[in-house]
């Protein structure tokens, strides 16, 4: 009998990645009524990353924390035993913001910062350290806070949150961070390998996609180095390299605060793979299924549809794809392990009603992936 493993992220604006794994399996079972079906949502670090662990059995644990404009937000990290999964996106993110509202110089991560206190008040040992999606640009500093920081302006006072103020930064000390911190396996999982400044670092390359003008871009790009050259004087040549590591720019540069912390870098969709178990669960089965919103070029770059496929392939298990839209040729499908991709758009053209009506078209898509591999 076929056995399919459903290991999905979100469609963005449409389905959850819990919601892509149930219409797909309803879609299955029209086809193959007796298939055996494992769903296993998947996240890459960003927004979402919460949803796929508790999917998976992580408890869901809720706290108030600061939002990025300084107001106080619900927002939830998933827990089972030791480890810990934090999204940065549920304290510091976009979806913390009022429709059509940015702050790119005053943003703060603050709260992602009083999110991870809370796992580690909660008892990890482990924390996996999710982050994207994030509407700050303050390479973390709003998170050192948090956490027991002290960044401190001409006058001795805390420099105003946000990147903008790390222009006027003039002594930082770090010796009242949590010290739980150095007994923590801190995982930076993210599947973006940005600089934290430069032509590829956080502002040149999201900045705009968070309100950020071309001036904002300059600005904050001129504070962040101004703040990683201050840490200098507090860590050494350290706040250099990891101010040029893989992961530094990522979500506004939080992923350099991480790393100031300690933490380590790996592609956020490996880290998650590992933690929600999908070794033993590709073991068990025939066909995987996974996929996202849109299939293009950015997929082949760490997204979780071709960490999927890779570790899928590795098993020797055939991949297939869901998407809404697809952007990829057949051949560069292939080399990312996907033997075929189904979008929306192949039942629905109009990009608008495939956004609207996700989820029953996604039923026939799925049902048209049953009858091609299952029946």
């Amino acid at each position: 009998m076929a056995r399919v493993l459903i290991a999905a992220d979100k469609f963005k604006g449409s389905l959850t990645a819990v919601e892509v794994a149930e219409r797909v399996s309803a879609g299955l079972r029209k086809a193959a009524p007796g298939v055996e079906i494992q769903s296993l949502p998947v996240a890459d670090g960003g927004d979402g990353t919460v949803a796929a662990a508790v999917a998976a059995g992580f408890a869901r644990r809720e706290v108030r924390v600061t939002g990025p404009l300084g107001h106080e937000v619900t927002a939830a990290f998933a827990l089972r035993g030791d480890t810990a999964v934090v999204e940065m996106a549920e304290a510091s993110g976009l979806q913390q913001l009022p429709a059509g509202v940015f702050a790119p110089l005053t943003a703060s991560t603050y709260g992602s910062g009083e999110l991870l206190r809370a796992a580690l008040d909660a008892g990890a040992s482990t924390i996996v350290f999710g982050v994207g999606g994030s509407a700050t640009n303050d390479g973390g500093a709003g998170m050192l806070s948090a956490l027991g920081a002290r960044l401190l302006d001409a006058d001795g006072q805390p420099v105003p949150p946000g990147g903008g103020g790390l222009a006027g930064l003039v002594t930082a000390d770090l010796s009242g961070l949590d010290a739980r911190l150095a007994d923590v396996d801190l995982v930076l999982a993210s599947d973006v390998d940005n600089p934290l400044t430069g032509p590829t670092g956080a502002p040149a390359v999201y900045g705009p996609q968070k309100g950020a003008s071309p001036a904002d871009v300059a600005a904050l790009d001129g504070a962040l180095a101004h703040y990683a050259k201050v840490l200098e004087t507090v860590i050494g040549w350290k706040a250099a390299e990891y101010a040029a590591a893989p992961g530094a720019g990522a979500a506004g540069g939080i992923g350099y605060g991480a790393l100031v912390m300690g933490a380590r870098f790996r592609p956020g969709i490996e880290v998650m793979l590992d933690v929600l178990g999908f070794a033993d669960a590709v073991d068990r089965a025939t066909l995987v299924i996974t996929g996202e919103g849109s299939l293009d070029e950015q997929t082949l770059h760490g997204k979780a549809p071709a960490g999927v496929a890779a570790a899928a392939r590795a098993q020797g298990r055939e991949v297939v794809a869901v998407c809404g839209r697809l952007a990829l040729r057949p051949e560069a499908l292939g080399r990312a392990g996907i033997r075929r991709a189904y979008p929306l758009t192949e039942i629905e053209p109009d990009l608008a009603k495939c956004v609207a009506d996700a989820g029953p078209l996604l039923e026939r898509v799925a049902e048209n992936i049953g009858r091609d591999f299952l029946v």
